[in-house]
């Protein structure tokens, strides 16, 4: 019986493209269902009932909720081209340093960006620092998985191509090769990879989207 895969996620979310880099590393046929988030399917809210959001992954008719928990189910199913060390100490570092993207790293982005004042300044310091870390956790790897692209490079998707182009949106300069040269080299490397580059969104259309969401945010009422 052939298996069934099914991928609900946005054009424009790292979290899906996540899933669906993964997917393609691993060689697993999938179906891809584009979901509209202001008017969601019945199906996204059968299979994700408790946050009602993407990406969720459906297997032979389970479906599996939240990127970071879908990443290691998939490379626990499909065991070729590993994304996770095998290491038990490596495989909880890369599961830290994920978390510290995800929970750290996108809220702080998000001051830095959209705050103001004081808490912007402070944003924009602990975003430095943030960088620097994780940096250092490259030490003068091409990926964070070593020589071939793993698990934190895939969380790291964000960092390489939604932080850049958020920023060209608001036209401010935080995250800038002078100031972070390892982790744009570390970019530089990871775009030479076909399959990374399947699964991002179109720039300009990117950068197109997120001027719109920015304009709509500033126009609302504070």
């Amino acid at each position: 019986m052939a298996e069934e895969v099914k991928l609900y996620g946005t054009w424009v979310s790292p979290f899906s493209h996540r899933i669906e880099l993964a997917l393609k590393l691993k060689g697993v046929p999938f179906e891809y269902i584009e979901e509209d988030l202001s008017n969601k399917s019945p199906e996204l809210l059968k299979y994700n009932p408790v946050h009602k959001k993407i990406p969720v992954l459906v297997h032979n008719g389970k479906p599996i909720a939240e990127s970071l928990v879908i990443l290691e189910y998939i490379d626990e199913t499909w065991k070729n081209n590993p994304i996770l060390p095998q290491d038990p100490y490596q495989r909880a570092m890369v599961r830290f340093w994920a978390k510290f993207i995800d929970e750290k790293v996108l809220a702080t982005g998000w001051k830095a960006n959209f705050g103001e004042g004081k808490e912007r300044e402070v944003a924009i310091e602990e975003f430095a620092e943030q960088m620097k870390f994780l940096e250092n956790e490259l030490n003068g790897k091409d990926f964070f998985g070593g020589e071939t692209i793993g698990f934190l490079d895939i969380v790291g998707n964000l960092i390489a191509f939604w932080f850049p182009v958020r920023q060209e949106a608001l036209g401010i300069e935080a995250f800038t090769q002078e100031k972070f040269p390892v982790l744009f080299k570390w970019i530089a490397n990871i775009t030479k990879i076909d399959l990374v580059n399947e699964c991002r969104p179109p720039r300009e259309k990117h950068l197109a989207f997120v001027k719109a969401r920015i304009e709509g945010l500033q126009s609302a009422p504070k």
